[in-house]
């Protein structure tokens, strides 16, 4: 029990190193990593803006960017249960309920609970892999928030193409070997790419991740940013890594 939250037995209590901000996570199933973080601080939210994250896991994209950057609301959605009921508790735990509300939702029937073209900016840091590969438990946590086996990438472009207002903003964080799927996709529903940013996890490797911004009915433009790396070479947090998380 923490300030009238309760905890299980296998689950641990995180900082977020964001306004005092905490996060519950059970190490057995599935904990956020640096794709979350560095997406929280790629997408950009402006006073007013009404914001969706889709495939939210235990909520951790919606408190970090209400800790960065305010917003009018935050909502959260995700197919698995457990996660859900963790990340409802985490809301509690932040004393953040008035801003933030996550549900359990599929995504192909997100429409069922909230109105098209009522969101300002959707995030997302969906399933980066393909199905197949030799998943040993298709259905446990950690396979369902890596690889596309109960939605896929269209799944995702799909609901965000329709939940955004005209001219509002889709953020992602995916996979580089993805980005030809990913740019068909966006452009299929009609979601214009427009900045870029490769994540390098040293200066001299190939980017691992890659962050996006997209516009609903936006023009024909691509920005790209310089890389993010991630590491220096003894292994320590680059300083603008170091800023994302702790600034």
């Amino acid at each position: 029990m923490k300030d009238n939250v309760f905890i299980k037995e296998s689950e641990r209590v995180d900082d977020l190193h964001r306004n005092g901000y905490l996060i519950i996570q059970d190490p057995k199933n599935f904990c956020f990593g640096v794709d979350a973080v560095l997406l929280s601080g790629f997408a950009s939210v402006k006073k007013g803006e009404k914001v969706i994250d889709l495939g939210t896991g235990t909520g951790v994209i919606p408190i970090l960017m209400e800790g960065r950057y305010g917003g009018e609301s935050y909502y959260g959605i995700d197919i698995q249960e457990e996660s859900v009921e963790m990340a409802q508790r985490s809301i509690k735990l932040n004393s953040l309920e008035n801003k933030i509300k996550i549900s359990l939702c599929d995504i192909k029937e997100v429409f069922n609970k909230f109105e098209c073209s009522s969101f300002d900016v959707v995030t997302s840091n969906p399933p980066y892999m393909n199905t197949g590969g030799g998943i040993i438990n298709e259905y446990s946590p950690k396979a369902v928030a890596r690889h596309e086996i109960l939605c896929d990438l269209d799944d995702v472009v799909y609901a965000a193409a329709k939940l955004l207002k005209f001219g509002g903003r889709f953020y992602m964080i995916h996979r580089p070997h993805r980005l030809v799927d990913i740019f068909y996709v966006l452009r299929k529903h009609k979601i214009e790419p427009k900045v870029i940013r490769f994540i390098h996890p040293y200066f001299d490797r190939d980017p691992s991740m890659v962050l996006i911004e997209s516009s609903r009915g936006g023009k024909s433009m691509l920005k790209v940013l310089p890389p993010l790396v991630i590491y220096e070479k003894n292994g320590e947090y680059t300083e603008e890594i170091y800023k994302i998380y702790y600034k």
